[in-house]
């Protein structure tokens, strides 16, 4: 999962800071995966380390600029009305095919901590809709990391 995260991190068009940091999908991104490691209401210390390290990674951030990079995306989740903020950013930055690994990076966040809850489950898709993935993709996604955590359980329900 974390070499999942990294690649795409790294893979992001305009990953270099920009001007802008409303319209940086670095920041972006960093929002959305803290919003959705939230969304059950419990962060785990492994979730926190996981994107610690994909973001410091991905962008050969450490120490403060990586404080800095974590505090932006926490303040942006924090100040946000709502995900479109975000979702137009990565889908501005982001063609078909990254929009579509990004969702499976987020759905990789919410199996990480072994257990799936409806807000994490409904953010995802909510984020999805947001940036043009298909329902069949999301599925495919979700499924694709299910399998691949550590200790993966099933679903009655893919969705």
């Amino acid at each position: 999962m974390l070499d999942r995260i990294l690649s795409f991190l790294k893979d992001i068009p305009g990953a270099q800071a920009a001007s802008d940091p409303s319209d940086d999908p670095r920041v972006a991104a960093a929002a959305l995966m803290i919003h959705v490691m939230d969304a059950d209401g419990v962060r785990r210390s492994a979730e926190s380390t996981a994107l610690r390290h994909a973001l410091g990674e991905s962008y050969g951030v450490t120490g403060d600029a990586l404080d800095a990079l974590l505090a932006a995306g926490e303040r942006a989740d924090q100040e946000a009305i709502d995900l479109y903020a975000f979702t137009s950013v990565l889908r501005r930055h982001l063609d078909a095919t990254a929009r579509v690994e990004f969702i499976g990076l987020m759905w990789d966040v919410v199996y990480s901590d072994g257990e799936l809850h409806e807000l994490e489950d409904n953010t995802v898709w909510r984020v999805a809709e947001l940036i043009g993935v298909e329902r069949q993709d999301r599925i495919a996604a979700r499924q694709h990391a299910r399998r691949n955590m550590p200790g993966a359980y099933g679903d009655a329900n893919d969705e």
